[in-house]
Parts: structure tokens; C-alpha cells; sequence
């Protein structure tokens, strides 16, 4: 990478878009990158302006310190994949937060421990003695997660030539409490008390602990903080730093960043955060107050001796609703009154569905409470296993072999398994007695198996599968594969669960091809193996059975709406909006269908209200409500004090499927931090830091007072499209119940919303059908942000890159990022509202150079 010339363009005259004209004028376009091309950082979704490895796998950011005018950058690195292992520190730097130089890797993981996430300060005084006050070290803190052990514990590494060369303490580690789950320090000079403070995770307990030091090499525990806020997954990641309140440096706060997966706003991983006060040992988070849900009329308690009209089906909800928990299961929270419904009758091995009685929705919103497990409603699937669909089987792995398919390696055993193994969990929903697994002996065995040639002659391959979630493409897959002329042209993996559902492939464009089937099982790690049934070939799509633990409203005899537990057995407030089915006709469905690990459902209190109610996390605080923004960290020692944070841009629910390569794994554009008053809450703001301008091209797209009414226009023009662009662009509210822009819009239909819900004064993001979106169930959705228009406008600032796009609403308080993967030829921008009229003020949009030119 180059230090980054920014080109310059002749300006171009400036053509005003009036009334409903969409047409920008600005320079040209300059060619950009396609699929075809072959040099490095020209793959079809390489990110332009976000920082990438050349190659192989990044997540968390670490060690972010400013030295010498240089911000580095350090990251979570596996040298040796496109897939998580080998925790070590690649290492780049910038100065200016925008041009990004990749340097070796930093600290690598060796026999005896990976380098898991950390961070990194300048020693001034030399308190460690690593270096001298004259040449200070550039000293890092990071986890040793020891091999043998499992242990993780904090040690040093230092450096005393700009972070180019490392050296690890032989003192290591310097903390360690023999814990599993404790994580990720943080540490900063604390002027007031002359002493280093750390702030590490305690992962599984949902606690930050904080320690003092003198020397970075002996600390003293302070204080702990925790559980708050939401806690359904780990938290990782910690970050502790004081900001003033709208620029009043009369006025601090403290912000303690938590970072949460899974159980984050959007789903999966996420970056919460509290705003409170440090003492110098202890951090108190502002207190919120206790929820007041909104009233209504309760219509279900569950405190009945019976379910009264519910009706049941199956076991697992019982004969009436439960005083708590039942036989087998651990304590029971967060539920109202005496009863419950709970479907842990018979563990987690039972299945059932319990239906309320038909009625007319007449309210805006119906609340309730849920727990159990996160197992969501899958669209598409059915709630029992039929017969399969017609067709050609292929292979049923009955009969005691595995016929003229072939074998290597030692994982498939010489004949199918009949079930369930030894040490392994129970597997379920393969069809007869028999069927492929490969966890033989364990996950340490690996293999293939790959069918006899022959013809595809019907529109899909249909099969079920089960285990380990290794995409084809990755390091060490767990994966069924489709060979045409010897090229994987389709491919499936489990979803780290023992039971088998239906996958299909689409063929029709293959008919007429010889292929074969190849099942993969290349992982040796956790969940290295996979389960396979009934491999067949016919005209009809096998349709998955439910596997779901989840509330669902059901209307006109489809689900609409959609609730589920968080693997936890508190139960937590959670709301349909029933606005789009007034007058209709409907029920409510809690449905378990799911026999593994928290295959169960916990409600209760069913109320209809005016307003809905808002669970816990909800109500937490977060730095950013997309899919995609997580392990945000700030860097230390930023000129002028300022505080600028950047984030892992992926999630861990399909982080090791996105369809990437030879990397996988961006970061999120540094953004300045600031705290807010917004709407008489204090706030934790951000917005790209400034010198992100520098990449703009001199003169900007324009559009001025274009009125849009219920429908989309494509902005005109050769400056009104791209695949990397910075948009700035204001709206007047109108009678439009929804509005904004779509980005990335093509031939094919593709498009990225990004829009504004006036009924719900809220900002949003919809992927659903921004391109390749097929790789993992949790990937298509819609994000949301809580967004109040300011003097009736709404204003956005959206960054537009080859694989994602950031949302920055407001003054940066309501923020959105979001990875797609549109087709490269998907260059459009369209102005839309939905329902209505809106009026675009202003729109501006800059073609963004690559950091690398």
C-alpha cells in the first residue's frame, strides 16, 4: 500500500435537479475494479476505504496507540487462513486514520499460547524498564489464551522501535486468575492517581474488572462492574474513557464500551455501552430507573389452573401452565405472578405448540414476555417432517455400506452410521437406519466421500445435514459439496447441531451436466463433523422442518411477526406491532420444535397496549445498531485528546461464511466519539473522523428540492452511481410514511435500503435483498435505529464501500453498519418514499477514492 496521493478532477459544471428531476452532475467516473480483475485489493468486494489484510483472516482491532505521527492499528490475525485460529497481531499504520499502510505481523501465537486481544500504550517514564526515557517502549497488554490449559491470562510484549519489532515479557503472563473466560485488557495511564488502569473482561460472568498498576507488570485489583445492561452473550472488549458532555469540559463523563455477543441490538455481536463516573477505582453507571412496561389489558397471564381456550399440541407445554420451573430445569425468572407457559416438560427433547384462540386484532400493539431458547423462526419451513419430496435418490446410506462411493481418510468409518455415536450428542431427523457421520472418534478425524458420477436431469438436489458449521471455502470445512467438470459449483454446511433438516440446491441451470457429491469433513476442532441423509435429485424443493423455540402471530394462516428467547430462562418483554392487521383475523403460536441445547420456550403476560413494551436490550445503550460493528476499542494518545473508535465490521453469527477471499474480515471507518444531550438523554455520538474527506474527488454530485410520492427515481447522471461513495443528503418530512435511499441498486433488483420510518421515528437499514445473502439465515434482515426528526428533517450521512455500508443519522446518534455483498455492476442510487410524499432538500454525493491510490 502507498501512502495515498489523492487525484485530482477538472472541475464540471453543476446541473441543479429541481421538482422531480433526479439528475446529479459531477467528474466522471474513473474505471473501477471488476470481478475479473486479479491484482491484489481488486477482488469483487475488496473494501476501497476500510481497512483489509492483503490476505487471510481479521477480526477484533487491538493496540490502538498514536506515536510519532503514526495511529497503528493492530488486529486479531490468523497468518496462516482465511478462518479463525492462530490468534495472533498483524499490525498496520496510518497517519491519518484513512491511508493505511499493512506492516508484518506483530505478535505471533507460538506452541504454547494464541495472542488474543489487548492493547498498547507508550511507557513515557519507562516505569516497565523495558526501554529508556530518552526511547519510551511501546509496551502491549494482550491475553494469553494458553493451549494446554484453556487459561486465559494477561501478559506484556514491548517494543522500542515504533511497534516494528516485539519482544515478549518473560514474566509473563502478569495476571492470571486460572480463568477460562477473562479477557481482552485495556489499559491507560490514569493521570489523577499516577498509575495505569486496566479495564479486562470477565467474559462470562458479564463483569468488568478494573486494576491498578505502577509498573504494567504488578496490579492490584480495584473494583468490578457487572451484570448490567444487556448480558446475553459474553462480553468482550472492554473500553473505559472520559469525554465531555456537548463540549463542556467543565462537565465529564465516563463511557465503559462493553462489547456483547451474541445478544446484541441487531442480533449476534454488538457494542454496548454505559455512561457513568470513575472515581479512579470504581465506575457507577448513571442510573436509568427502574422499566415501567405500558399499560393495557392483559389477555393471557397463564394463572389458571388450566391453559383455558389455548389449545395444545405434543408434550412439551403440558396439561396447564407451570409454577416456575419444572422437573430437570434451572431457576426460572422474570415472569409475572404464579404461571407461566413453559415447554421444558420432558426436557429439552419434547416438542410441541400451544395456540390462543382466534380473535380480530383491535390494538396497536401486543406485548408479552419470553424466554428460553434463541432458536428463531425460520420462513419457509413446516412444523412436521413429511415424506420426502418425489425424485431420484441418490444414496439413502441404508443397507450396511456405503455402496460405490468412495472414501479417504478415517472419519467415515467403512460403513454409515446408525445414529448417534459415542460422546457425541444425540442426533436426530435422518430418515431409516442409517446415515453419514463423521465424528468418529471424535472431531479429530477427517476424510471424504465422494459419490460415482452422474446426471443432473431435475431442477434441485435435495438432502438432509447436520454438524459443524465450516463453509466450503474456509480452512478446514465441514461441507457437502456439488463437483461439475471438477469445480465446487454449490455447496451447504450444518449449523453446530446434531440435527439433520433439508438443504436444497438450485440445478436448473446445471441440467444436462454430469456432477458429483462430495461430503467434506476437513476440521478437527470443535463441531469437526458433519451428518448426511437421503441425497436425491427431484423437480420439487424439500421444505426444512421448524426448528424453532418462538412466539409467532400468526395472520391469514402465515406468521407475520416473530419472537424469540435469548438462551436464557429470565424471561423479557418483547412486542408485535399490530398496526399493519388491524381488523384481520389471528392467532398466537408458541411453537417448540427444537430438541437440542435450550430447546424450549418460556411466556407470559400477553397484553395489548397503545404503545409497545421494550426489553432489556432495547433498552441498553449502543454505540451502533447494525449487524456489524463490534469489538469497538478506542485508540490512547490521540492528538488534541480526541477519542476515536473503530470496530470489527462483521459478526460472529456468519463472520466465518461471508463470501470473501483471499481475506476475510474488514474494519469499520474510525469514527470521533463525542457525548451528546439528545432528546434529554446523554448520548454516545459518533461520525467519521474528518480527514475520511480527503479520499472525496473534488466536486460533488448535487440535488435540490426534488419531491418524490410514493414510488423510487433513480438519481440521473454518471456521478449518481457507484460502488464507493459518500453521501450526504437531507429530507424534509412530508406525509411519506417511509422514505430515504437505496444504494447499490441494479438490473438484477438488488438494491440496499436505507430509510426512515415516520411511525416509528426510527432509521433503517434493509439488506434483504442487497446481493449474495444465501450464506447464513442470520445475514438478510432489517436494522433498526431510534432516530426523532429534528425541526421536521432527517438528516443522513452514508458511506457506500464494495462490501458495506455505514449509516450515520442525525448528528451521528442513531448510527447503522451493515455488510452486503451486491453484484459489482449494482451501482445505483435511487431517492424513494413509500405511502406519501417527501422532499429531498439536499443531496450530495462524492465518488470515494481507494486509501491505496
Amino acid at each position: 500500500m502507498s501512502s495515498g496521493r489523492v487525484p485530482r478532477h477538472a472541475p464540471t459544471r453543476m446541473i441543479a435537479a429541481v421538482a422531480t428531476v433526479c439528475a446529479l452532475a459531477a467528474a466522471p467516473l474513473a474505471p473501477q475494479a471488476t470481478a475479473a480483475d486479479t491484482s491484489p485489493y481488486s477482488e469483487t468486494y475488496r473494501p476501497q476505504f476500510h481497512f483489509t489484510p492483503e490476505k487471510n483472516w481479521m477480526n477484533d482491532p487491538n493496540g490502538l496507540v498514536y506515536y510519532k505521527g503514526e495511529y497503528h492499528l493492530f488486529y486479531q490475525y490468523n497468518p496462516n487462513g482465511n478462518s479463525w485460529g492462530d490468534m495472533s497481531w498483524g499490525h498496520a499504520v496510518s497517519k491519518d486514520l484513512v491511508r493505511w499502510k499493512e506492516l508484518p505481523l506483530a505478535l505471533s501465537h507460538d506452541d504454547k499460547e494464541a495472542v488474543f486481544s489487548g492493547s498498547a500504550v507508550i511507557d513515557w517514564d519507562n516505569t516497565t524498564g523495558f526501554g529508556t526515557k530518552k526511547n519510551p517502549p511501546m509496551v502491549a497488554i494482550y491475553t494469553s489464551a494458553y493451549k494446554d490449559t484453556g487459561i486465559q491470562a494477561q501478559s506484556l510484549a514491548y517494543s522500542t522501535d515504533r511497534g516494528r519489532t516485539w519482544t515478549k515479557y518473560k514474566g509473563n503472563p502478569v495476571i492470571d486468575l486460572g480463568s477460562k473466560e477473562f479477557r481482552d485488557p485495556k489499559v491507560q495511564w490514569h493521570a489523577p492517581t499516577k498509575s495505569w488502569l486496566m479495564t479486562v473482561s470477565l467474559s462470562t460472568e458479564h463483569k468488568v474488572q478494573f486494576y491498578s498498576s505502577k509498573n504494567l507488570k504488578d496490579w492490584k485489583l480495584l473494583s468490578d462492574f457487572g451484570p448490567a445492561g444487556a448480558t446475553g452473550g459474553v462480553w468482550e472488549c472492554p473500553d473505559l474513557f472520559p469525554l465531555p458532555v456537548d463540549g463542556d469540559k467543565k462537565r465529564t463523563k465516563w463511557v465503559l464500551v462493553v462489547n456483547i455477543n451474541p445478544g446484541g441490538i441487531a442480533g449476534g455481536s454488538a457494542a454496548q455501552y454505559f455512561v457513568g463516573d470513575f472515581d479512579g477505582k470504581k465506575f457507577t453507571a448513571d442510573d436509568k430507573g427502574s422499566y415501567t412496561p405500558p399499560a393495557g389489558t392483559v389477555t393471557q397471564d397463564f394463572e389458571g389452573t388450566d391453559f383455558g381456550k389455548w389449545t395444545t399440541t405434543g408434550t412439551a407445554f403440558g396439561d396447564k401452565p407451570a409454577a416456575g420451573a419444572v422437573a430437570g430445569q434451572g431457576k426460572v425468572t422474570g415472569y409475572d405472578g404464579t404461571g407461566l407457559a413453559n415447554s421444558f416438560h420432558g426436557g429439552d427433547g419434547a416438542t410441541g405448540i400451544l395456540t390462543s384462540p382466534e380473535f380480530t386484532v383491535d390494538s396497536k400493539y401486543l406485548n408479552f414476555k419470553v424466554g428460553g431458547g434463541r432458536h428463531p423462526h425460520k420462513p419457509g419451513t413446516v412444523l412436521e417432517q413429511g415424506d420426502p419430496p418425489t425424485g431420484t435418490v441418490l444414496a439413502d446410506f441404508e443397507g450396511g455400506s456405503y455402496g460405490d462411493w468412495t472414501t479417504t481418510g478415517d472419519a467415515f468409518g467403512s460403513t454409515p452410521a446408525t445414529g448417534t455415536l459415542p460422546g457425541q450428542q444425540e442426533v436426530s431427523g435422518f430418515l431409516g437406519g442409517g446415515l453419514v457421520n463423521t465424528f468418529r472418534d471424535g472431531d479429530s478425524t477427517t476424510g471424504t466421500l465422494t459419490s460415482p458420477e452422474f446426471t443432473i436431469d431435475k431442477d434441485y438436489v435435495n438432502f438432509l445435514v447436520g454438524g459443524g458449521n465450516h463453509p466450503a471455502g474456509s480452512e478446514n470445512p465441514t461441507a457437502v459439496e456439488l463437483l461439475v467438470d471438477g469445480k465446487v459449483v454449490h455447496s451447504t454446511t450444518g449449523k453446530d447441531g446434531e440435527a439433520l433438516n433439508w438443504a436444497s440446491w438450485d440445478v436448473k441451470d446445471l441440467v444436462g451436466k454430469k456432477a458429483r457429491i462430495k461430503i467434506v469433513d476437513d476440521h478437527t476442532g470443535g463441531w469437526g463433523h458433519l451428518n448426511v441423509d437421503h441425497i436425491m435429485l427431484s423437480d420439487t424443493k424439500a421444505r426444512p422442518v421448524s426448528q424453532e423455540t418462538s412466539v409467532n402471530l400468526v395472520v391469514d394462516g402465515k406468521v407475520v411477526q416473530s419472537a424469540t428467547g435469548s438462551n436464557s430462562e429470565t424471561l423479557d418483554w418483547a412486542s408485535f406491532d399490530m398496526r399493519p392487521y388491524a381488523g384481520k383475523e389471528a392467532r398466537i403460536q408458541l411453537v417448540d420444535m427444537n430438541t437440542a441445547g435450550m430447546g424450549h420456550l418460556l411466556a407470559d403476560r400477553f397484553t395489548t397496549a397503545d404503545a409497545p413494551a421494550k426489553s432489556v436490550v432495547q433498552r441498553a445503550d449502543w454505540a451502533d445498531y447494525g449487524k456489524d460493528y463490534y469489538a469497538a476499542v478506542s485508540w490512547e494518545n490521540a492528538p488534541g485528546d480526541k477519542r476515536h473508535m473503530i470496530g470489527w465490521m462483521n459478526n460472529w453469527e456468519y463472520g466465518g461464511s461471508i463470501p470473501t477471499a483471499p481475506w476475510r474480515g474488514a474494519q469499520s471507518v474510525p469514527r470521533q466519539m463525542a457525548l451528546r444531550t439528545v432528546n434529554g438523554r446523554i448520548q454516545l455520538t459518533s461520525e467519521p473522523v474528518d480527514s475520511l474527506a480527503s479520499l472525496r474527488r473534488e466536486r460533488p454530485a448535487t440535488a435540490d428540492g426534488i419531491t418524490v410520492k410514493s414510488t423510487s427515481k433513480t438519481l440521473t447522471g454518471p456521478a449518481a452511481k457507484g460502488k464507493a461513495l459518500d453521501i450526504e443528503a437531507t429530507f424534509s418530512l412530508k406525509d411519506a410514511e417511509r422514505f430515504g435511499l437505496k444504494v447499490r441498486t441494479g438490473a438484477d433488483g438488488g438494491e440496499t435500503v436505507i430509510g426512515y420510518d415516520t411511525t416509528t421515528q426510527e432509521l433503517y437499514v434493509d439488506r434483504t435483498n442487497s446481493g449474495a445473502v444465501d450464506f447464513s439465515d442470520a445475514f438478510p434482515g432489517v436494522q433498526r435505529a431510534p432516530l426523532k426528526a429534528k425541526n421536521g428533517k432527517v438528516k443522513l450521512r452514508i458511506l457506500v464501500d464494495w462490501s458495506s455500508v455505514e449509516v450515520f443519522g442525525g448528528s451521528g446518534e442513531a448510527v447503522i453498519t451493515d455488510q452486503i455483498f451486491p453484484d459489482p455492476d449494482s451501482q445505483g442510487v435511487q431517492v424513494f418514499a413509500e405511502n406519501g410524499s417527501v422532499k429531498l432538500d439536499r443531496a450530495r454525493v462524492w465518488h470515494l477514492n481507494s486509501y491505496r491510490d
